[in-house]
C-alpha cells in the first residue's frame, strides 16, 4: 500500500481512477463497532443486547400538497437509540438517500457522541427522504409542518429534542417550534435547538460544530508537535461545518489549500482566500463554490481532494466518503471527521495500517451538540448567555474531551476511534446499570 501512495502525484490531480466501494450499511457498521467494543470492555451481555437495538423507531408517511396541486407522499423517520443518560438528542436531515438503517446508525452515533463529551443526553436522529433542492420553500415548509405533526407523539423538551442536520437549518427549526406551539396552544421554544436567535436560539450555535472541529484539530496538532503555521488543510464539504472549520483554522494560522462541495473543488498550494470564498458562497443562490474564480486557483473534484497532499484532511460532507477504494491513496497524515460516519469500517482498517491518525466524528464534530445543550439549558431557564461565554464553555468541554480520549487511547494502545467509543459505551452502560431495568 505504501508503494502505491508514493506513486500519487504531489498535487491533488493524481489522475488515478479510484474504484468506489459499494455503499456500506451505516447501522451494520455501528453494530460491528459496538460488538468489538463490548468484547474489549467485557460488557454485560444484557446491556450489550440493549445497546444493539434502538429504544424506539417511528416511520411516518408525510403527504404534501406540491405547488402544482399534486400530492406527494414522503417517508420520514425519527429514531431514539438511548435515553439512559438523559433526553434523546439528534438532528433531522432532508436528503434523497435517507433510509431506516442510516437513521438508526446516526442515532447510535449520537448516543456515543453525547456520552464522550459528557453531556446529559441520549441519542436520536430523524430524517425525511426527499430532495429539497428540487422543492420550493413553501413545499419544504408544508413538509416540515406535516412531518412535525407526525413525530410529535415522541418528541418533547424532556423526551427528544431535534436539531438541524444535512439540508435543514434555523428556519426549519423555527417551523417545527411554531407547529408544536400551534398544536399545543402555547409557546414551545425548547422543543428544538438550532433555532433563530429571535426564537430562543443560542448565539454561537451555527458555528459550533465547525468551531469544535477546529479546536480538536488544533489540539491534535499540539500532541503531534506541529506548528499551525506549517500545517496544510483540505476540507471536503463546504457547508456550515466545513466553511466554519476552514475559516477558524485559517484564523489560527493554518493554510487551507483545498475545499470542495457538491459543485466541485478549489485548490491553491499557496493557500486559498477563505474570506473571499465565504463572500462568494454567501452570494451564490444555492450557497455553492460554483463559479468562484481567483488567480492561481485550480478546479478539481471531491475525489481529488480526498487524496490531496495535505497534512490534515477534514471530511465534512456525507457518510462513507473515505472507503476501501480511496483509503490506500489518502496522503493526509491526520483526518479530523467533520461529518457523521465519513469513513467506512474497511477504510478505517486501511488507515490504521498506514498509521494515519483519525479523530472520530463522535468527538471531532461534537461541538454542535454541546452548544445545542447550552441552548436547551438557556431555553429552560429563560436566561441567555453572550457569545463569549458560549464559546468559552465550548472550548473547555472540547479540550477536556479530547484530552480524555487521547489519554485513554494512549493507555489502552488503541486508535482514537476505538478509544472514544470505548469511553462512550462504558459511560452509557454505567448509566443503564445505575438505573436498573424497568419494571
Amino acid at each position: 500500500m505504501e508503494e502505491k501512495v508514493e506513486e500519487v502525484l504531489d498535487r491533488p490531480h493524481p489522475g488515478i481512477v479510484v474504484a468506489e466501494s459499494p455503499r456500506e450499511n451505516l447501522w451494520h457498521t455501528v453494530l460491528a463497532q459496538l460488538d468489538d467494543v463490548a468484547r474489549r470492555l467485557k460488557l454485560d451481555p444484557g446491556i450489550h443486547a440493549i445497546l444493539r437495538q434502538p429504544e424506539r423507531e417511528l416511520t411516518v408517511a408525510v403527504p404534501v400538497r406540491m405547488d402544482d396541486g399534486r400530492i406527494e407522499v414522503f417517508t420520514g423517520y425519527r429514531i431514539q437509540h438511548s435515553s439512559a443518560r438523559g433526553p434523546c438528542k439528534g438532528g433531522i436531515r432532508y436528503h434523497p438517500e435517507v433510509n431506516l438503517d442510516e437513521v438508526r446508525g446516526l442515532a447510535a452515533l449520537m448516543t456515543w457522541k453525547c456520552a464522550v463529551v459528557g453531556i446529559p443526553y441520549g441519542g436520536a436522529k430523524g430524517g425525511v427522504q426527499c430532495d429539497p433542492r428540487q422543492m420550493s420553500e413553501d413545499e419544504i415548509c408544508r413538509m416540515t409542518r406535516r412531518y412535525t405533526a407526525m413525530i410529535m407523539p415522541i418528541i418533547g423538551s424532556r423526551r427528544d429534542i431535534p436539531a438541524p442536520d444535512v439540508n435543514t437549518n434555523a428556519q426549519i427549526m423555527a417551523w417545527i417550534s411554531d407547529t408544536v406551539s400551534m398544536l399545543e396552544r402555547k409557546t414551545v421554544i425548547d422543543i428544538v435547538t438550532g433555532k433563530p436567535i429571535s426564537l430562543g436560539g443560542s448565539v454561537g450555535r451555527r458555528e459550533a460544530t465547525g468551531r469544535g472541529v477546529a479546536i480538536v484539530a488544533r489540539e491534535l496538532l499540539k500532541r503531534r508537535r506541529r506548528r499551525l503555521s506549517d500545517t496544510t488543510v483540505a476540507v471536503q464539504g463546504y457547508g456550515n461545518v466545513g466553511s466554519v472549520a476552514a475559516t477558524i483554522l485559517q484564523q489560527m494560522g493554518c493554510k487551507i489549500v483545498a475545499v470542495s462541495d457538491i459543485s466541485g473543488g478549489l485548490y491553491d498550494p499557496r493557500g486559498l482566500d477563505i474570506p473571499g470564498i465565504n463572500r462568494h458562497v454567501a452570494a451564490h443562490p444555492q450557497g455553492l463554490l460554483e463559479g468562484y474564480e481567483a488567480p492561481g486557483v485550480e478546479k478539481f473534484s471531491n475525489d481529488d481532494l480526498l487524496v490531496s497532499d495535505v497534512d490534515v484532511l477534514i471530511p465534512a460532507a456525507l457518510e462513507h466518503q473515505i472507503h476501501a477504494g480511496n483509503a490506500p491513496y489518502v496522503q493526509a497524515e491526520m483526518i479530523v471527521e467533520g461529518a457523521n460516519g465519513p469513513t467506512t469500517r474497511q477504510a478505517d482498517e486501511i488507515l490504521q495500517e498506514r498509521r494515519i491518525i483519525v479523530v472520530p466524528d463522535i468527538l471531532a464534530n461534537a461541538g454542535g451538540v454541546v452548544v445545542s445543550y447550552f441552548e436547551w439549558v438557556q431555553d429552560l431557564q429563560c436566561f441567555f448567555w453572550d457569545e463569549a461565554e458560549v464559546n468559552r464553555n465550548l472550548e473547555r468541554i472540547m479540550v477536556r474531551s479530547f484530552e480524555e480520549v487521547w489519554d485513554f487511547s494512549q493507555q489502552q494502545q488503541v486508535p482514537l476511534r476505538l478509544g472514544a467509543t470505548m469511553l462512550a459505551v462504558d459511560r452509557v452502560a454505567r448509566a443503564i446499570q445505575a438505573r436498573g431495568i424497568f419494571p
